[in-house]
């Protein structure tokens, strides 16, 4: 009986280590568990950052696959992998692609290129890139071009509203001379009077001349074409004069004032809320990020519990859902405070709604879901571009 009981136990301890090892097996995986450390720390928001990275097992290789456009990101993970004397093959991909053959830089071509979450026409617009926008270029599939503009967001533009070019090529494009078109709409044409394209507050075109009253400027993609002087400013004029105050950004957002509510806009062509209030800071020389979601970690907090009375107008406003014990905060719609009680946001159409609940203009269901706001103008920051003092579109 002794003898029965001695030997249960032992099996038991020998089940139990069994058991033990088969669930640290089945549980851990080295290499997962470094790209995924890897990539919180250089890539949380795949927004604006690529890495896509794998591990696979191939017989008796262990083979790391997939992209990145983070060299330092797969730098790091080989390390660690090495540190751990983890042994692997290693097959990423560091774009830009090779099959662009030196065509990594771009330039939008057209007045507003719609850019998709996938290589696809059918595909979501995930946002919109104005003409002269410089952006990086990644990789190519058919005809769709996976890039990267300024504020860091990744989307693909098809072929038709993009410049692809070298970095000599760009380098010669960003020295030249440039014009911004300041109205909200607005055409150039050609030398018969012919239209030769369409455009929209925020375009950038290279000059050629300037005539008594327009000028003569050329597309990214060699068009020429006029424009009336009366519409656009030379672009270091306007960088120069550009004093970005809350008066200059209320005057910006009432221009665009009853312009349609666009899923992915960020143009006169049509704006969802965030695109609304990018668009209203780029117009006064500022490049904030492009979801409501990232705008929401931009600049410093002036209220969180409704109290109005501290902001101040071109203060952002964010709502959505709060935290809770069993999910973080989730950020939908954003809007514009200019004041008197009121913010401005595009929402069916760009609007302005009231705080004060005895207003005609009062807007409940956005008073129930507000969750704080956040100050942006005049505030150094390392999600805000300023134009003033960062070249994107010239030396």
């Amino acid at each position: 009986m002794i003898l029965n009981n001695k030997f249960i136990q032992i099996a038991l301890l020998i089940l139990l280590s069994i058991s033990c090892t088969t669930k640290k097996e089945i549980k851990t995986n080295p290499l997962e568990e470094q790209i995924t450390i890897v990539k919180n720390q250089f890539a949380p928001d795949k927004r604006v950052a690529i890495f896509d990275v794998i591990s696979v097992k191939n017989n008796t290789e262990t083979i790391l696959k997939g992209e990145s456009n983070l060299p330092e990101a797969i730098k790091t993970l080989k390390e660690n992998l090495k540190a751990e004397n983890i042994t692997f093959v290693d097959s990423i991909q560091i774009l830009p692609n090779t099959s662009l053959v030196g065509k990594t830089r771009g330039v939008i071509k057209i007045s507003v290129a719609n850019l998709r979450s996938k290589s696809a026409h059918s595909s979501e617009l995930a946002t919109q890139a104005t003409l002269g926008t410089p952006v990086l270029v990644y990789k190519k599939i058919d005809n769709w071009y996976l890039i990267q503009t300024p504020d860091k967001y990744l989307a693909w533009v098809d072929g038709g509203g993009i410049q692809l070019m070298t970095e000599e090529e760009f380098a010669i494009w960003k020295l030249a001379d440039k014009i911004i078109f300041l109205d909200t709409y607005g055409e150039s044409k050609g030398e018969q009077q012919n239209i030769v394209s369409d455009l929209v507050a925020g375009d950038i075109l290279v000059i050629i001349d300037e005539l008594k009253s327009s000028y003569k400027v050329k597309y990214p993609d060699g068009r020429t074409a006029f424009i009336q002087k009366n519409q656009a400013k030379k672009y270091n004029e306007w960088l120069a004069d550009l004093n970005p105050t809350q008066e200059s950004l209320i005057k910006t957002s009432k221009k665009l004032m009853g312009l349609p509510y666009l899923w992915g806009g960020t143009s006169t062509k049509g704006v969802d809320c965030s695109g609304f209030t990018k668009t209203i800071y780029f117009l006064n020389g500022m490049i904030i990020p492009r979801d409501a979601s990232q705008q929401v970690h931009t600049g410093q907090l002036t209220d969180e519990n409704k109290k109005f009375e501290n902001l101040q107008a071109g203060d952002l406003l964010f709502f959505g859902s709060p935290a809770t014990k069993d999910k973080k905060e989730r950020v939908v719609h954003v809007g514009m405070w200019i004041g008197n009680n009121e913010f401005i946001h595009s929402s069916g159409r760009v609007h302005i709604s009231s705080m004060d609940k005895g207003a005609p203009n009062y807007d409940e269901y956005n008073f129930n879901r507000y969750l704080k706001s956040k100050r942006l103008l005049n505030q150094d920051d390392k999600n805000i571009i300023n134009l003033a003092k960062i070249g994107v579109y010239k030396n």
